[in-house]
């Protein structure tokens, strides 16, 4: 028993070295690696025929400026199917790791998995060492692993991981692209309608200054407008970066707020029905890969909840939940939610008939994420003329209000 409770000791973190040396042709060689300590680091080259010369320790950069860069959830996804390959090829979970970190060209994931590497190689749990870095391993994630640890299906759950990752950042990177296009053009417009004002009206007022005529009220107004941006566009400028600052740090540290914008959005035209099909295609994509793992449907709910991406669907989930908990049927307490639409209620109960709920679930994901798709292209090509118009007006409005004055004068004469 006292065995079983000794304490893994844990690995130290690797540090990343240059090294040179020569090869067993006695070629000189260098290169990078990454390793606990220096001693280490010679024992590698050594067990790759190469004897180790001068060895030198990469610092660490400041501030994170100039170093590799940063892992984000596309390195997890594409790690993810990476060990998938490598499992259902055959090759041991260690060396595949020890592989996938050593050909990764971010120094960053070459430390990530060197550590996780160690760790496995000490004798603990993939899973457990997952959970050590939450910040890439999600509980979702670490509970899949720990699920296809116990059943002996690996192999299989990390395939089911990675399709759910690939499937997830896809669908991320559609609704980027709907927000990213109308965004960019609208601080564009911002921009040039700001340098107008600030910078080119002013030159049309000392035009119009030597006219001695009465000036027209559209101009008079572009002009109070032009004035006003030249007086305080600096405190504009702070107001909004400001603003800016501050909702996000009230959008982080406030439960509340969070809640009150995921209603208020999933209301707005057009961007609203998309996120609401992007919420429902995250449900049924997170739910029929823990289903399908062997999750209990209680535990896959809960996962489902924190998966879905908006606080609306998140409470709904859980209240579903509940209910299944306490003996209802899934697709009985999806439409006492009220928020699903009916034919996912219906996929979902003629699953849980013919007991294939997950793959029932996995067509409903597929659908929906199709439909946010579709609705990706539709929601650009109707953004595309209204942008246009709304540029269109405001840039033509003021060429028209510093003109005004020329034509009145033309017609006068």
């Amino acid at each position: 028993m006292a065995a079983s409770n000794a304490k893994v000791p844990v690995p130290k973190a690797l540090d990343s070295f240059t090294w040179q040396g020569v090869n067993r042709k006695g070629k000189k060689v260098k290169g990078e690696l990454s390793a606990a300590s220096v001693l280490e680091l010679k024992s590698q080259l050594r067990k790759q025929g190469i004897t180790p010369g001068r060895i030198k320790k990469k610092p660490k950069p400041l501030f994170g400026l100039g170093g590799d860069k940063p892992i984000v959830a596309a390195d997890i996804a594409v790690m993810t199917r990476q060990v998938a390959t490598m499992l259902g090829a055959g090759v041991p979970l260690v060396q595949t790791i020890e592989m996938i970190g050593k050909g990764h060209n971010n120094g960053n994931m070459q430390k990530l998995l060197g550590e996780i590497g160690n760790k496995l190689q000490s004798g603990i749990p993939l899973s457990e060492c997952l959970r050590e870095h939450p910040l890439f391993f999600d509980e979702l994630y670490c509970d899949l692993v720990h699920s296809g640890e116990q059943s002996g299906a690996l192999e299989t759950i990390y395939d089911r991981i990675a399709t759910y990752k690939e499937k997830a950042e896809a669908l991320k990177a559609k609704i980027k692209k709907a927000m990213t296009y109308p965004i960019a053009v609208l601080v564009i417009a911002t921009i040039v309608t700001s340098i107008l004002l600030i910078f080119v009206v002013p030159v049309f007022q000392d035009i119009f200054a030597g006219f001695g005529a009465e000036l027209p009220g559209f101009t008079l107004f572009v002009i109070g407008i032009s004035e006003f941006m030249q007086s305080y566009w600096y405190m504009m400028l702070a107001a909004i970066f400001i603003g800016g600052f501050l909702f996000k740090r009230a959008h982080r540290n406030s439960p509340k707020l969070r809640d009150n914008v995921d209603k208020n959005i999933l209301k707005l035209p057009v961007i609203g029905e998309l996120l609401q099909k992007a919420a429902i295609a995250r449900y049924a994509r997170t739910l029929s890969t823990t289903f399908a793992a062997g999750v209990p449907l209680i535990d896959a709910l809960a996962s489902a909840a924190g998966a879905s991406g908006n606080a609306v669907f998140r409470d709904a989930i859980l209240e579903i939940r509940t209910e299944v908990s306490s003996g209802m049927q899934m697709n009985l307490a999806m439409r006492n939610c009220s928020i699903f639409p009916d034919m996912v209620i219906q996929m979902v109960a003629i699953g849980e008939e013919s007991g294939a709920v997950d793959d029932m679930l996995a067509k409903v994901a597929t659908v929906y994420e199709q439909e946010v798709d579709n609705a990706v292209d539709s929601l650009t090509s109707l953004l595309e003329p209204m942008i246009m118009a709304v540029l269109g007006v405001v840039i033509g409005g003021l060429i028209i209000a510093m003109y005004l004055p020329i034509f009145q004068i033309g017609m006068i004469v």
